[in-house]
């Protein structure tokens, strides 16, 4: 089962769900700004693929935070508190193919892990 995660007016979002449907393949989309994501996806990301790489720190949502919760995010329980509180700051998508977790959307990637 793949579900992805993610925001659906994100552009990275977009494309990511356009290939998974252009190359067949079923999944469910889990929109985390409207449902949410509980705190042991959260950590069970952050232990996939780490901090530096689930939050986003190139987005609008980080840039507005205040210094003191930007680096209290260096700490798994601030992080997944912040990340609980501020969807946004979750670099997108998180695609969680079968429990292998990727963050992003790069279709070569995509496509020696979906279309084996």
């Amino acid at each position: 089962m793949i579900t992805l995660y993610g925001i659906p007016n994100c552009s990275t979002v977009k494309k990511a769900r356009q290939w998974l449907s252009d190359n067949g393949l079923d999944y469910h989309f889990h929109d985390f700004k409207k449902q949410g994501v509980d705190a042991a996806s959260l950590e069970q990301w952050a232990s996939a693929v780490g901090l530096a790489k689930l939050i986003n720190r190139q987005g609008t949502t980080w840039r507005a935070l205040p210094d003191e919760v930007k680096a209290g995010a260096e700490q798994l329980p601030a992080a997944l508190a912040l990340m609980q509180a501020n969807p946004s700051v979750i670099k997108r998508p998180v695609l969680d193919a079968g429990g292998k977790i990727s963050v992003g959307f790069i279709e070569a990637d995509w496509a020696e892990r979906l279309l084996k």
